[in-house]
This record gives structure tokens, sequence and C-alpha cells, in this order.
């Protein structure tokens, strides 16, 4: 299976954006679909996760109340809509499959998405 992240783009402070991560190459078998993001020289962060089967979410305190993460088993999609956007949003989004572990380290996590720069200007 193969991701592919889309939806980056620039918007002003306030504004919103939606996130795609698509699998192509067979259906989303994980358990766990999450976001992360990263800016230059800082490691990824955990931003988001939805159970695939169930649908249930879980979010950094950061984009609580801001960000939804959900899922579209029909079209094997998971999305990231992203509201009332800061400038220190700014980064690349990567969205990434089936966690071995915890499901909030990077580094548990097998299948990645190309990233989508998001910048958010002030």
């Amino acid at each position: 299976v193969q991701l592919q992240a889309s939806g980056g783009g620039l918007v002003q402070a306030g504004g919103s954006l939606r996130l795609s991560c698509a699998a192509s190459g067979g259906t989303f078998r994980a358990a766990i679909i999450a976001w992360f993001r990263q800016t230059p020289g800082k490691e990824r962060e955990f931003v988001a996760a939805v159970t695939w089967s169930g649908g249930n979410t879980v979010y950094t305190n950061s984009v609580k109340g801001r960000f939804t993460i959900s899922r579209d088993i029909a079209k094997n999609t998971v999305y990231l809509q992203m509201q009332s956007l800061k400038p220190e949003d700014t980064a690349v989004y990567y969205c990434a499959a089936d966690p071995s572990g915890t499901y909030h380290l990077a580094h548990e996590y097998e299948y990645w998405g190309q990233g989508t720069l998001v910048t958010v200007s002030s």
C-alpha cells in the first residue's frame, strides 16, 4: 500500500484547509491512520489519528477544537480538516499508517505518505 498526501497550500491565519491521504495499490488494512507534521530542525510531531474500523479519533492538544480527522472507507481516504489555522501550524504534513506500537510516536509507523506543505501567513 502506498499513501498519497495532498491538499496543502498557502492560507492566511484564521483560514481553513483540508488535507487528504489516499491509499493506492490496496486498501487500508491498518488499524490506525495518523497525521504528523514537521518543521525544519524539529522532530516529526503527532497531530491526530483515527481508527479505520471504528472511526475513533485522538488529537494533540494544540489542534483540539480546530482540526478534525475523518475517514471515508468507500474512497479509502483519510482527511484532516484544519480550521482557524495559525502561523505555528506551518509545517510539512505527513500521513502514516499501521503503527506497531504507540500511535503518537513517528518511529512506530511503517507506511508514510510523501508530505504536503501547509503555510499559514500572519
